[in-house]
């Protein structure tokens, strides 16, 4: 038992290893391009009490969606990054709905029969408050394909207060950071 657990460990390190490297090349190369990119959409990050407290960039790819995430005033640590089915952030953020699930695939990035949609990496504030990050997904998309996040009711990205678990049951915690998706004209 202790030996499937330790594999899991690994492997599970494995990944988010695979996926930090994944974000820093993206980032350096978002960084390095030199070009001037607009964003496809944003989503403009507001906590409980109605305050900014960041940005999210939405950046159309050849293979899905760039994340440029940059946030302020967050409580140092991981927290979980996610986009949820409904584009509303009243009533404490659960009007942001679920995790976005539209093939109805259960959660978690390592879960079996994971992950949604909307499951992204988590991101990580500095002992500052300070969250940088690019996260790219090849599932969702802008508008077409099986996961677009400009749907009939639109999209939210919310900020949770722990990490994600990364398996079945998210272990996220409370939301305390949401923005709504909205398309740039």
């Amino acid at each position: 038992m202790r030996r499937d657990a330790d594999a899991r460990e690994t492997n599970m390190r494995s990944t988010i290893l695979t996926a930090s490297a994944a974000i820093f090349a993206a980032s350096t190369v978002f960084a390095q391009s030199g070009e001037d990119m607009s964003p496809a959409a944003t989503a403009t990050l507001m906590d409980p009490s109605g305050a900014e407290v960041g940005m999210v960039e939405i950046f159309e790819t050849n293979d899905g969606l760039l994340f440029n995430v940059e946030a302020s005033d967050m409580p140092e640590g991981g927290h979980g990054f996610h986009v949820h089915q409904t584009g509303e952030c009243a009533d404490d953020f659960t009007s942001a709905g679920d995790h976005y699930a539209p093939n109805g695939n259960s959660h978690g990035l390592m879960a079996e029969g994971g992950p949604h949609a909307g499951d992204l990496p988590n991101v990580f504030a500095s002992a500052e408050g300070d969250v940088r990050a690019d996260i790219t997904s090849t599932v969702l998309s802008l508008e077409d394909g099986d996961a677009p996040i400009m749907d009939d009711d639109g999209s939210a990205i919310i900020v949770h207060e722990n990490p994600d678990s990364y398996g079945e049951d998210a272990g996220a915690g409370g939301r305390i950071a949401c923005g709504v998706i909205e398309q740039s004209s």
